[in-house]
């Protein structure tokens, strides 16, 4: 699956609300969206405006068949910076920080 589609599924899923949020330490300042310091539209704004060089793959931690999906990307001034996967039919927000 290449970042176009990606991009797509996971925008389909903050559309519909289909997400959820990896448990973790430091989750208050790892992941904004969690705490509700930013929105879902936020994060569909910033992954929108991403772009392929900006992205990369790399394995789960704990579970290497599960593909992470990791974004560094400007937005409106600030580096951000976001990691997810996808569990069908969600996506599953490690990281959303600045």
């Amino acid at each position: 699956m290449g970042f176009k589609d990606v991009k797509g599924q996971v925008l389909a899923c903050l559309a519909s609300g289909n997400i959820q949020h990896e448990q973790r330490q430091a989750i208050d300042v790892k992941n904004l969206l969690v705490t509700g310091q930013v929105s879902e539209d936020d994060v569909s704004s910033i992954i929108a405006r991403a772009k392929g060089n900006e992205y990369a793959l790399s394995k789960h931690h704990v579970v290497s068949k599960i593909d992470v999906h990791i974004l560094k990307t400007r937005y409106q001034g600030q580096s951000w910076y976001i990691k997810w996967y996808f569990i069908e039919p969600d996506s599953v927000f490690i990281s959303v920080h600045h």
